[in-house]
């Protein structure tokens, strides 16, 4: 019960109470959004200034996959650079949240389809902390991870993430991170700052996404393999697919969506994210 008392003290501390926290899904794209200053990490601050202060976010990146589920379970959490190739000047941010054992546990309480480990070796990989820096950049949220069974079908993910619902209520502010079109073995880099540059095929499936998303179609969006050769193009691994499934599975039959950051980047990568409440 300790977990829950610690919970409930967080939550209270809310400007607004007794209201469900939105859900996010965030396309994160490339590493360099977490330091520079454009169209996409300015609608993250924008997400930040409008809502509520969370009690902590919880967030399931593409970047963290495992055999098994596990949640970050540290006080510090430490900044994973889990990329290559980038300037030094990103290598050296570091993004100093909080984590809470407390809301860790109470979370890990809160799943019953499978058990969930308490992790203390992990911290916020880049497809977490590029995105929050920018909506809490005094990093005086809680931040916690999730990590994805990566062994499980997708529509484990989707039932997974509706056990989650009570953390809503309770201020966390939960966030699938990842990108709906991700295929980086066929970006044009020579378009790579080509504004809003989009193959055919992925402006085929990124309308189809929306439009299921719209009409919360979710079983169509589970069933992604069955939506045609534009899917399996966008999607040739599920790993940025995945976070997508936990924030739909987070949706209430009220909740409104809001599509935002809809953009492509080299032809074959999205940034379209959902800010999805009530």
């Amino acid at each position: 019960m300790a977990g829950l008392g610690a919970l409930s003290k967080f939550s209270d501390a809310l400007p607004r109470q007794g209201k469900k926290m939105p859900v996010l899904f965030i396309g994160h794209g490339s590493p360099m959004n977490g330091i520079e200053d454009n169209e996409f990490s300015q609608y993250w601050k924008k997400l930040g200034q409008e809502i509520p202060t969370p009690a902590a976010v919880l967030c399931i990146s593409a970047h963290w996959l495992t055999r098994g589920t596990h949640i970050t379970a540290m006080d510090t959490p430490k900044t994973i650079h889990d990329f290559g190739g980038f300037p030094q000047e990103l290598f050296a941010v570091q993004y100093p949240a909080p984590g809470s054992p407390a809301i860790a546990q109470e979370t890990a309480q809160l799943i019953q389809s499978t058990d969930v480990g308490l992790d203390h070796d992990w911290g916020l990989d880049h497809g977490c902390w590029t995105v929050v820096r920018h909506m809490y950049p005094d990093a005086d949220v809680p931040v916690l991870q999730l990590s994805i069974d990566y062994n499980r079908p997708p529509a484990y993910h989707y039932k997974l993430a509706g056990e989650l619902n009570a953390l809503r209520s309770k201020g966390v502010l939960i966030m699938g991170s990842g990108n709906m079109v991700h295929n980086l073995r066929r970006i044009d880099w020579q378009n790579m700052n080509t504004p809003n540059f989009g193959f055919d095929w992925a402006q085929e499936i990124n309308e189809v996404f929306k439009d299921k998303i719209r009409h919360k179609l979710h079983n169509d969006l589970i069933d992604y393999r069955s939506l045609g050769t534009a899917a399996q193009l966008a999607i040739p691994t599920p790993d940025h697919y995945y976070p997508l499934l936990y924030t739909l599975g987070l949706q209430d039959n009220k909740d409104d969506v809001e599509i935002f950051n809809d953009k492509y980047v080299g032809g074959s990568l999205t940034m379209t994210s959902l800010r999805i409440s009530a």
